[in-house]
């Protein structure tokens, strides 16, 4: 382990950053329910997109907000920002897809699967160093720096 001290936890505002991913997520559903509705042959119409496949949108909307809300209920409760959070706000999502599929097994399955995935997927981000790093921080490694003396003398 490291000896740094760990930062202070910053609480997560859960309902509002459930509402924000669950509106996303919807949007995303959205989308997927017209390719959907643009590939199938039926009689609805435009409008299939919602008629026909519209639960495309409630259920991804679902998905996204139970995880954001497990994710950031789990962190609160354990005041720790780290891969367990997302790991068990995945594992939540995928059991109500398991559920949708009206299978206890799937279920399970769905929960171990996403959860597995999206907590190595946030604790190699964390292996690499580049959780804490702000949009500036970025920006400047990324972009080259001129030289010194040409810094100063703009400034003159």
């Amino acid at each position: 382990m490291s000896d740094s001290p760990s930062p202070a936890y910053d609480p997560k505002p859960s309902l509002q950053y459930a509402s924000v991913v669950g509106l996303q997520a919807g949007a995303v559903g959205a989308f997927v329910s017209a390719i959907q509705n643009a590939l199938g042959n039926h009689s609805h119409g435009a409008m299939g997109f919602v008629t026909r496949t519209g639960g495309t949108i409630g259920f991804f909307a679902a998905m996204g907000a139970t995880f954001a809300l497990t994710e950031a209920v789990v962190a609160n409760q354990r005041r720790k920002d780290d891969a367990v959070n997302g790991a068990v706000g995945a594992c939540a999502a995928g059991f109500l897809a398991g559920i949708r599929a009206r299978s206890i097994p799937m279920a399970v399955g769905s929960c171990v699967v996403l959860g597995a995935a999206m907590g190595t997927f946030d604790y190699s981000g964390e292996l690499t160093g580049e959780k804490g790093e702000t949009q500036e921080e970025r920006r400047k490694r990324f972009f080259k720096q001129p030289p010194k003396p040409l810094l100063e003398a703009v400034a003159e």
